[in-house]
């Protein structure tokens, strides 16, 4: 498909299931290469990053079962390490995690370099840095070499925060001799589940969620079967749903613990929520105030969220000032918003956004993941059709996006769908 359309104007009402989380599993699929043995995943999302990251498995001879839509079985016991430069590795950032996979169970890795989103250069120093203390020589050309004839344990800090370097530095230590410890680490949700899988087959990790953890080295790891966590940002992306259409959403296979920067917020907003064991739910019944949001590594307000709430604060009345503090120039959707009458200004890393009373559909396109789905929400909320172009990033994410939206309430469609309908949108036919 290459446009998403959206009649706006519909409240979103009822329940939404929550998919397996996209940045654990993009973590854990790399993590099952460490055992010679059988890995089955549950709760694995159906989405584009995980297709490419089974294809780039599958050309390494590893062997993939789907047992159910979210169910995958993982047999690497005929893994053949080579050069990984295939287009399926330019697609995704988290191509990286295979460095660490291969460099911890083999002393060896070539992987082209990761791709994803473009609204920012990411380096990967990071984790470079990790791979040679702990023994590997690294070369960057048209590929990334790591090779070592002895892993080891080293005290490793992190500069900044990074969630890939904690979680590839985690792969590589696992199977190294001796002690590992990463200072400085991230404290995601994705962080812990991975350090909870390699746990699963045999590893040795401890303090996952703090900012020191500590990998003892083990001879090898065994199969295991493990539940991949709910995925928070796709949550807090229905949460949000819920407020700018002003309706009324329960997300349901949470852990709500993880939600809790985003639950905040929407409080301050005046959004009501309601929390249960594994579910929220958020409705408005009131007047919206403005906010002041600073995103930050967890659990600070994610970074993955600013677009949405962006697209949200646009509608509510009064000043909203919004600062990202994570990314280089993760405001480039903004031009988008103000497309369809948004009154956003930027300096640079802050977002200034003064409500407006409405927005309008019209052409516009979605610049990475994140700012997809902002451009998605601002169409359920605009008067008239919106048509959203580039919706490829959309889809690298969003499990089954369009048709969740649907039970929803929305007036929601693309390009060869049955419910596909001839629209106007700026004199265009869509």
């Amino acid at each position: 498909m290459s446009h998403i359309y959206i009649r706006g104007g519909h409240p979103l009402h009822g329940d939404v299931e929550i998919s397996g989380m996209k940045n654990a599993a993009l973590a854990i699929i790399p993590a099952a290469l460490l055992a010679d043995d059988v890995v089955v995943l549950e709760n694995v999302p159906h989405i584009a990053d995980i297709t490419n990251m089974i294809q780039i498995l599958q050309d390494l001879k590893v062997r993939i079962t789907y047992l159910d839509e979210h169910t995958i079985r993982i047999d690497s016991r005929g893994l053949q390490n080579q050069a990984l430069a295939s287009e399926a590795v330019h697609k995704m950032r988290a191509s990286y995690y295979l460095i660490g996979a291969l460099l911890g169970r083999y002393g060896k890795a070539a992987v082209g370099y990761p791709g994803g989103c473009n609204f920012v250069q990411r380096p990967i120093d990071l984790h470079l840095k990790g791979f040679e203390a702990l023994g590997a020589k690294v070369e960057v050309g048209d590929l990334i070499y790591a090779e070592t004839d002895h892993l080891h344990g080293a005290n490793i800090f992190l500069d900044i925060v990074s969630v890939g370097a904690t979680i590839n530095i985690m792969l590589a230590a696992v199977l190294a001799d001796g002690e590992t410890v990463i200072n400085n680490a991230a404290k995601e949700p994705h962080v812990v589940d991975t350090a909870n899988f390699l746990n699963s087959m045999g590893g040795r990790v401890s303090g996952a969620g703090t900012d020191r953890i500590v990998i003892r080295g083990v001879k090898s790891l065994h199969g295991a079967n493990y539940q991949i966590i709910p995925d928070q940002i796709e949550a807090g992306t229905y949460m949000t749903a819920a407020v700018i259409t002003k309706g009324d959403v329960t997300v349901r296979n949470i852990i709500p613990k993880h939600m809790s920067a985003i639950t905040a917020k929407l409080v301050d907003l005046g959004a009501t929520i309601q929390e249960f064991d594994d579910a929220i739910r958020v409705s408005v019944h009131g007047p919206l105030s403005e906010l002041m949001i600073k995103t930050a590594p967890y659990p600070g307000f994610p970074t993955d969220m600013q677009p949405v709430f962006v697209a949200m604060l646009s509608l509510v009345p009064g000043s909203s000032i919004v600062t990202e503090n994570v990314w280089d120039n993760r405001f480039s959707y903004v031009n988008q918003l103000v497309k369809m009458g948004a009154d956003i200004h930027l300096d640079g890393r802050i977002a200034v956004i003064k409500g407006v009373e409405k927005l309008t559909g019209c052409e516009i396109e979605a610049t990475d993941l994140r700012a997809g789905a902002a451009m998605v929400l601002a169409g359920l909320a605009a008067d008239g059709v919106t048509a959203v172009d580039n919706v490829k990033y959309i889809f690298r994410g969003y499990e089954s996006m369009i048709e969740k939206l649907r039970v929803l309430g929305a007036d929601i469609w693309y390009d060869g769908d049955e419910q596909n309908q001839p629209v106007v949108v700026e004199g265009k036919i869509g």
